[in-house]
């Protein structure tokens, strides 16, 4: 059977590893499949200085890709929501099946790139997008899409897992730890989008829309990252029985779906506890099924290249099956028009760290603040400290609404023993 033909448009680390698993895993790939995958045309601004395919024919243009009559599927592979938005939109139009690693532009509209594909009657997949080298699309989108997700708690950012599971191992600060994650390719020259928890965000976007089957954008999705995180709060949480890891989480309440991408406080008992380093995984319940667990590298230049790869076997296998039906990326035929409810409903305990110079009554101030917002304290912890002029200690709260937490801390503001504003983190006790 002829050959299916790729264009693959941008040759970093997820190119060149699908670029590499492609020609290395050919027999094997043209052995499921039943025929070759063929990778016709390539594109990178610096195409001429790498080692190729003999076959592939050689762009500094992504327009001559788009093109190319002969190539059946563009796998976009350069990021961002600009050019690459051009790419996507122009293979739509030349009716060209689309796979792409892009979780940006699909978090941002890949709702409506979806619209325009079924209207093409071309396939859009994007396995790549999240948690490059674990399946978790498949999972939700075929694995378990007769189940009704109530819950699902992901760990999606290998770059600030590796910095929180450093901090708590070795108890060295963040910027310490941040820098040898970018010595090591962990973390990019500019952190923010990993640290600040936005990559993260994007990747909940999609799997929110998998798992709930509504329009999710970024924007819907309260965020916070991980930078006021130090060791004292490990040594703190470890008192509690907890660990602190940065938790994607959609969950379905009695007043509607809560998102967040924020640290957490997780039970030292759970399953994502134990996830350390780079990894990721994604915690699932389901009314029906019950529990299920999905870890593996979130990351890399092979794990996500995998992923693309399987992405083109997948569209491959319809084209040339010829099917009119389009599977969705989305695991459903259409996505509802919804709006998450506010953050400020969630319900949980809350962890509350200050750093305060110490002197009599301020646990009777902090006390006070909490009592106004009716919010009832759990406990107190004060680890042996030398320094009495940058004190922290915790005070962990009963279970109360994020509203009430916050306005308790905007009455704190007020008080002239603190350093800092309080550190606020959730207790997650439904993992």
């Amino acid at each position: 059977m002829d050959a299916v033909n790729i264009g693959i448009i941008g040759l970093g680390n997820v190119g060149m590893g699908a670029l590499s698993i492609l020609e290395e895993n050919r027999a094997q790939i043209t052995e499921k499949l039943g025929f070759p995958l063929n990778v016709r045309r390539v594109c990178s601004r610096s195409v001429d200085s790498l080692a190729l395919p003999a076959s592939a024919l050689r762009t500094a243009d992504w327009r001559d890709v788009i093109a190319d009559p002969h190539i059946d599927i563009v796998a976009e592979l350069i990021g961002g929501c600009t050019v690459a938005r051009e790419i996507v939109d122009a293979a739509i139009a030349a009716r060209k099946s689309v796979v792409t690693a892009n979780k940006e532009l699909m978090a941002l509209c890949g709702a409506e790139i979806w619209d325009r594909a079924i209207s093409a009657r071309i396939n859009i997949a994007m396995e790549a997008s999240v948690a490059g080298g674990m399946p978790i699309h498949a999972v939700l989108r075929e694995g378990i899409s007769g189940d009704r997700i109530q819950t699902l708690y992901g760990i999606l950012n290998g770059t600030c897992n590796f910095i929180l599971t450093e901090i708590e191992r070795r108890g060295e600060s963040f910027d310490a730890v941040l820098e040898e994650a970018q010595q090591a390719g962990y973390a990019e020259a500019d952190p923010s989008a990993d640290i600040d928890g936005r990559d993260a965000c994007s990747k909940l976007a999609i799997l929110s829309a998998l798992a709930f089957g509504e329009r999710i954008v970024p924007d819907d999705i309260y965020t916070e990252g991980i930078r006021r995180i130090t060791p004292v709060d490990f040594d703190y949480a470890h008192q509690l029985h907890h660990t602190i890891r940065l938790i994607a989480a959609a969950r379905h309440t009695a007043a509607g779906l809560i998102l967040s991408v924020r640290p957490s406080l997780i039970p030292q008992s759970t399953i994502l506890a134990g996830v350390r380093g780079a990894y990721n995984a994604v915690w699932v319940l389901g009314k029906y099924g019950a529990d299920t667990f999905y870890y593996g590298r979130g990351a890399g230049s092979l794990p996500t290249g995998v992923a693309v790869v399987s992405d083109l076997m997948r569209v491959a296998r319809e084209i040339r099956s010829g099917s009119p039906e389009r599977v969705s990326p989305f695991a459903h035929a259409r996505l509802g028009e919804y709006k998450p409810i506010p953050i400020a409903l969630n319900a949980s305990a809350y962890y509350l760290r200050f750093r305060v110079i110490d002197r009599p009554g301020i646990i009777a101030q902090l006390a006070a603040a909490l009592a106004a917002e009716n919010i009832s304290i759990d406990s107190v912890l004060q680890l042996p400290q030398a320094n009495w002029r940058d004190l922290p200690f915790v005070i962990t709260v009963e279970p109360t609404t994020e509203q009430s937490v916050r306005a308790a801390i905007a009455r704190m503001a007020e008080l002239n023993f603190l350093i800092e504003p309080p550190l606020a983190m959730p207790m997650e006790k439904s993992l």
